[in-house]
């Protein structure tokens, strides 16, 4: 990627970020994609049931905690609570193995710990568990919360990336509450509007203040000395949107598909509802005589039906190979350029059904064409097709086409940000093209082997 190039990016992701600046904890939203916001900042979850709150707020009994625990008074000012630094090893315990989970993106582990997240925040912690390789460094800030047993918490991270070098640090913040069994847990569907308040006086407590100040000075000096990760976090920000976004359409599309199957069973007749009358139905034997030649019966040969014919279709770019005939469908593989199938069937709806790897799979017919067709039968005739139609793509294998290297940038094993780091390429160097991929990738030579470099970075 040019200079230029290189701005405007980061240019992008200023502006981004400026449309976002009056976010309380902007570290937050940049940095710890997945988040667990306070409960002031979730109250509007189920906003009848706060607001019918709010109506009781005045009553006795709008506390919903036990009497033991019993709430400050709505309009009682919010002392000043000590900030402590890992003082509580329940607490610091909950957090290391919320944080672990995260990192390795096991939900299962994160609902025990916080049972309210969505499934929107669900996908986004198995997304971005993609990308992180882990969290190094916790601190573990803690005040008392408004009843006996509960903290407000805010842990102070280094968080290790897959593909970025240094420790970025960002902070989050929870309600922890204490169950009957002494157990710690992540309180994030509390809605009392006491408790909400409380814990929104608390958060702008001036050692709070400070602490975030500090962070996000930290983080902002981290910018200033490497501008690419801004364009990072950016892109990675925007990646995880349409990835989650991806997946929450496939999500509504297998629902939709069950639902119509389930009518589909109710609407159709049981099987064996009435039995057909003994002798009913049954063919006839003709009770005419047959002529008699010789005391031969004449046979009449019936012409045999041709085998049906299997045609061949071949992948004119690089494309996805689904489960069903949308573009929300699970992948269940890659065709490259000059990849035969068996067409089983041309939809009108811009797919073909194919056979692959033993199973019915589809492309998007615009990415196939002829390119065979054969009969059933053994020794069946082979007619050559028409040649593909171009697509725009260069398929050059051994054509000694090069192309040449913009800018630094990974060689990878696969064509994924994920694959494997085969080596460096530098700006001016010239590999041998492959094929330029739809996908955005560019398949080279590299060292003697087949390797993958984002089309972007090459010309």
């Amino acid at each position: 990627m040019d200079d230029k190039s290189m701005r405007d990016r980061i240019e992008e992701w200023k502006e981004w970020l400026s449309e976002h600046a009056k976010i309380v904890m902007p570290v937050v939203l940049l940095i710890c994609v997945v988040i667990t916001v306070f409960v002031a900042m979730n109250a509007n979850r189920k906003a009848a049931e706060v607001e019918a709150q709010l109506e009781l707020a005045n009553e006795p009994e709008a506390a919903s905690v036990p009497e033991e625990q019993s709430l400050p008074e709505a309009d009682q000012e919010v002392p000043q609570l000590e900030l402590e630094e890992n003082a509580y090893p329940a607490v610091n315990t909950l957090m290391d193995n919320y944080y672990d989970a995260v990192a390795k993106g096991d939900v299962d582990s994160v609902v025990s710990m916080n049972e309210y997240l969505d499934e929107k925040e669900k996908l986004r912690i198995r997304e971005m568990s993609k990308y992180i390789e882990g969290y190094p460094e916790l601190t573990v800030y803690t005040k008392k919360g408004p009843v006996e047993g509960s903290y407000l918490v805010y842990v102070y991270s280094k968080m290790k990336f897959t593909e970025y070098d240094q420790l970025v640090p960002g902070m989050q913040a929870f309600y922890v509450c204490t169950d009957e069994d002494g157990n710690c847990y992540i309180n994030g569907g509390e809605s009392n509007p006491i408790v909400v308040q409380y814990i929104t006086d608390v958060s702008l407590q001036e050692d709070l203040a400070d602490l975030n100040n500090r962070i996000t000075a930290e983080y902002n000096e981290l910018l200033d000395t490497d501008e690419e990760l801004g364009a990072f976090l950016f892109d990675l920000s925007k990646r995880i949107d349409v990835s989650v976004g991806e997946a929450l359409a496939k999500a509504e599309t297998e629902q939709a598909q069950q639902e119509e199957e389930a009518q589909q069973a109710e609407g159709q007749p049981q099987e064996n509802e009435a039995e057909t009358p003994e002798g009913e139905g049954e063919p006839q034997e003709s009770e005419e005589a047959p002529q008699e030649d010789g005391g031969q019966e004449e046979e009449t040969a019936e012409p045999e039906p041709a085998a049906p014919a299997v045609k061949k279709v071949k992948a004119t770019d690089v494309v996805n190979i689904r489960s069903s005939d949308s573009e929300t469908a699970d992948k269940v593989g890659k065709a490259q350029v000059g990849d035969e199938f068996t067409l089983l069937e041309e939809r009108g709806n811009g797919w073909s059904k194919i056979s692959f790897e033993g199973r019915d799979a589809f492309i998007k017919s615009e990415f196939l064409a002829a390119a065979s067709e054969t009969t059933a039968e053994d020794g069946g005739t082979e007619t050559a097709s028409a040649p593909a139609e171009s697509t725009g793509q260069s398929a050059s294998a051994g054509s000694g086409e090069t192309v040449t290297v913009k800018t630094s940038v990974n060689v990878r094993k696969s064509a994924s940000e994920n694959g494997e780091k085969l080596g460096l390429a530098y700006a001016g160097d010239k590999l041998e093209l492959v094929v330029k991929q739809a996908d955005g990738w560019t398949r080279v030579k590299y060292n003697g082997e087949t390797a993958f470099i984002k089309s972007e970075f090459l010309e």
